[in-house]
């Protein structure tokens, strides 16, 4: 079958979606809205054509619309491409069903690809299955400011899926397929009639809530079902059976925990986070245990459980019970806990090994008494659940600056007569922190008299002390500089009672903390208490967004490579093992990439087995939703992580690095020039994006800003990006990447560049990177939003722009060898030609609200409402954010 063809099934679904929306709008708002959308797609796709007298018509449309139209005709598009998005990831799944029923064996990132080519490296089955038993792939979820959609619409989304793949049956009579279309129907109907919009900013709790309805509505059942794929698998290709309590996954959370410049993130609300956290944990398991309650009806059983169970005629039930009645019962203490009221009911199920064991017991039972089809059914995947999520479902990282710890330090020391600790030395700072890890006595008077920052410090380290240990995942320093960053907080974790010690995980995430990073590591490593307490396991994250941020994306992807190389010869040399954790945003700026490429672009020996990596807002229920795309998802980290770990990835040669550093430091220079020395830059900035209004709209929990005043220096990675996605000029994933690599062109280094896309994993990935960004950005857009809302002067700034992305565009295909941006990606590249008409009227209505609020003194609650929605519906056509 032709690509087209196996594509086709995704283009029909689209406009089916399309047509069914339509109906909606027509029946439920009115015919005229229906003719003014249709009106609007039309002017918007000859534009695209590149009639120009179209593309008037379509601005004086949009900027003459009656207000009571502003919000419907920008949901109207805003909710095509969420049904061009469901359409789009329920293909994923149509196509991996495709490759499982073809039993072909070329689709990337599966077992069945990656193990002819293991053998053929002289990699054994041995090794291979040893390997994949220690594997430890931590998937860490974090909040995105537009990606809080509500929980009601989110439901209604994955109905809308379910009911795309019942169509795919073959076997549906005509009345079943009718009914399927009306619950399809009734469905966009219902989504339509629900606010998509959330009218207060989010709280941290909300965003945590959020991040846990993935788990319930996919990976609870994802996990269990890819392990029972993967065990098969094995089985039948390498003749050995996973154990029953593998599991590669851990599931962790910054919702709740990230402390760093949101003040919003306080200890009652971690507190109650990893609280509601443990209660969902508890449904989750009470409807597992409820099931294998009506499933284990079998009378026969060994002596082991015998004992256990009692006399009962049905003794895995006699088990089962009692173990469900708790579950509820803890429900009822956490709901108590979060009221802050007594709990008098039955105990609650406080550790994971409460209903382990006795499910190990049964399936030991089960397997000796000759029932192993019913031992390796629910019972099997309930035990793979409770070893992934256990009761807690995900660990919550705790992530605070540095100068916080400091600052608290520095209050006690005062507090006890010795000085200013943040005046101390380093030496100074490090022998007094050792001295007091070491030492049996309190260090933190009983009534420490402090400020109300410092106050919250320690208040975060006595609510984590009264934590279960299995609550909590990393406690992550940002802007780590210097050994007692690592120490001090170990140390205000003993202080206040923790029994086992969270690790402690610095964050180098500028430019110069990334450079510094193997020589901060190194002084850790050279204080014996501190190498003795590690116990030979070391986790280190690696930040993208700041990094790219600070010095461009050419610069910090370099930076960050050889900071990865480094630490993981520095630990090799201290017998240490590494944890590498990235800090990956969804777009490229922001290290954003296909998961599989990228852990395949680390440095030889940087993965060995194990990788923590954050999933941000917009990309989880792009990777985990639905239940197919879950179960790939999954399928590509194991892959990918094996291929990392076995396979010798091929280091740079002397010269490739030569011409690395040189792209780099070019890129760098370039990209500094325009934002720094460049004095339209700024005013630019904030009129031709609309950074000043994501600042002002209600999207996320977290400040745009890590303080309240300064400039660009100051405002976060997100929105620095989030602004010019919206624009789609695009700016921080390629600038100062086209003078680079116009400079090595020029040079003579043309054929060498394109040798490193074509043999090194890194580079391939860069330029892949940079081509997938450019392809979504559009410099006509770009230059609407400029003519309508830049200063004058300004406006030769953003043609400058212009001419240089347009110059990238030539750069990366000269590197490629491609005739066109995306070229082996014609589905990508279609769905972005397919998507445009429907963005181009939320960009032009985006453009004509923020020019009308910007000339009034007053906001205009429609005029609110309907530009959050062109933002949320833009990042939605975008497929990625910041």
């Amino acid at each position: 079958m032709s690509e087209i063809d196996a594509h086709a099934p995704l283009r029909q679904d689209v406009r089916m979606l399309g047509q069914l929306l339509g109906n909606t709008l027509q029946e439920q708002e009115s015919p005229v809205l229906l003719e003014l959308v249709e009106e609007i797609r039309r002017l918007a796709k000859h534009a695209r054509a590149g009639h120009e007298e179209h593309s008037q018509k379509l601005s004086e449309k949009l900027s003459r619309l009656e207000p009571e139209l502003l919000v419907p005709v920008a949901r109207a598009f805003s909710h095509f491409l969420n049904l061009a998005n469901l359409a789009e990831q329920y293909h994923r799944v149509r196509r991996r069903h495709a490759y499982q029923q073809s039993q072909r064996k070329n689709q990337r990132a599966t077992m069945a690809e990656l193990h002819p080519r293991l053998q053929r490296a002289k990699i054994s089955d041995d090794q291979l299955f040893d390997t994949l038993q220690d594997l430890s792939i931590d998937l860490v979820l974090t909040a995105h400011p537009t990606e809080v959609t509500r929980r009601t619409l989110i439901r209604k989304y994955d109905d809308i899926t379910d009911c795309l793949e019942r169509l795919d049956s073959v076997n549906l009579s005509d009345i079943e397929r009718n009914r399927v279309m009306a619950t399809l129907k009734r469905k966009i109907v219902s989504a339509w009639n629900s606010d998509e919009i959330r009218q207060e900013r989010p709280t941290p709790v909300d965003e945590a809530r959020w991040g846990f309805v993935t788990i319930e509505q996919t990976l609870w059942n994802a996990v269990p079902e890819y392990l029972r794929e993967l065990d098969e698998w094995c089985q039948a290709n390498i003749a050995r059976s996973l154990p029953m309590d593998f599991t590669p996954f851990t599931f962790s959370s910054w919702m709740g925990g990230d402390r760093d410049g949101n003040p919003n993130v306080t200890a009652e609300v971690t507190r109650e986070v990893v609280t509601l956290a443990r209660w969902m944990a508890a449904d989750l398991l009470s409807h597992d245990f409820e099931n294998l309650h009506m499933e284990l009806s079998m009378l026969d059983c060994n002596e082991e459980l015998r004992q256990l169970a009692g006399d009962g005629r049905e003794p895995y039930r006699a088990v089962i019970k009692p173990l469900r009645d708790r579950l509820i019962a803890t429900k009822g203490y956490l709901n108590a806990r979060l009221a802050d009221e007594e709990w008098h009911g039955e105990q609650p199920i406080l550790s994971k090994a409460e209903l382990m064991e006795p499910l190990k017991l049964c399936h030991r039972s089960l397997m000796e008494c000759g029932m192993s089809e019913i031992a390796n059914g629910e019972l099997l995947d309930t035990i793979r659940r409770l070893n992934t999520f256990g009761v807690t479902l995900l660990r919550l990282d705790i992530r605070q600056e540095s100068t916080r710890h400091a600052d608290a330090m520095a209050t006690i020391t005062q507090a006890i007569g010795l000085g200013d600790y943040t005046q101390w030395e380093e030496t100074e700072k490090q022998r007094f922190l050792i001295s007091e890890l070491t030492s049996a006595r309190p260090l933190i008077p009983r009534h420490l008299q402090c400020d109300a920052d410092v106050q919250e410090v320690l208040d975060t380290f006595r609510m984590l002390a009264e934590q279960s240990i299995d609550s909590l995942g990393a406690y992550v320093i940002s802007m780590a500089h210097v050994p007692s960053d690592v120490l001090a907080v170990l140390l205000l974790q003993k202080e206040a009672g923790m029994e086992t010690l969270m690790r402690v995980v610095p964050l180098f995430e500028t430019l110069d903390d990334l450079e510094h990073a193997q020589a901060t590591l190194h002084r850790l490593f050279e204080i014996d208490w501190y190498r003795q307490h590690i116990e030979g396991q070391q986790e280190i994250m690696i930040g993208y967004s700041d990094s790219a941020k600070d010095g461009g994306f050419l610069a910090a992807a370099w930076v960050q490579y050889q900071a990865q190389e480094q630490l993981t010869a520095l630990c090799k040399q201290y017998d240490v093992r590494l944890t590498l954790f990235h800090g990956r945003g969804g777009s490229t700026s922001r290290g954003g990439a296909p998961s599989y490429e990228a852990i395949l672009s680390q440095p030889p020996g940087a993965v060995n087995g194990r990788i923590r990596i954050t999933e941000q807002g917009e990309v989880i229920r792009a990777k985990f939703t639905p239940f197919g795309v879950a179960i790939r998802t999954l399928q590509r980290y194991v892959a990918a992580t094996l291929e990392a770990t076995l396979l010798e990835q091929p280091a740079p040669n002397p010269e490739w690095r030569e011409i690395m550093g040189e792209l780099a430091e070019t890129g760098m220079q370039s990209y500094r020039k325009l934002l720094r020395e460049d004095p339209r830059f700024l005013s630019y900035f904030r009129h031709a994006t609309p950074e000043q209004e994501l600042q002002r709209l209600p999207l996320g929990s977290r400040p745009a800003k890590r303080r309240k005043d300064g400039g660009i220096e100051t405002l976060r990675a997100i929105p620095w990006v989030f602004a010019w996605t919206q624009m789609r000029l695009m700016l921080p994933g390629w600038l100062g990447a086209d003078e680079a690599f116009q400079k090595a062109l020029q040079s003579g280094k043309g054929g060498l560049l394109h040798e490193m896309y074509e043999r090194w994993p890194f580079f391939r990935m860069i330029v892949g990177m940079l081509e997938m960004v450019l392809a979504k950005s559009d410099p006509q857009i770009a230059a609407y939003y400029e003519r309508r809302l830049a200063q004058p002067e300004d406006r030769k700034l953003g043609q400058e722009l212009h001419s240089r992305l347009a110059d990238m565009v030539d750069l990366v295909n000269s590197i490629t060898g491609h005739s066109m941006l995306l070229q082996n990606n014609s589905v990508i590249r279609r769905s972005i030609e397919v998507r445009n008409p429907y963005l181009d009227p939320l960009h032009m209505l985006q453009v004509e609200l923020m020019r009308a609020g910007r000339l009034k003194t007053e906001e205009r609650p429609e005029e609110t409402r309907a530009l959050m929605i062109t933002v949320a519906g833009i990042a939605a056509g975008m497929r990625n954010t910041g």
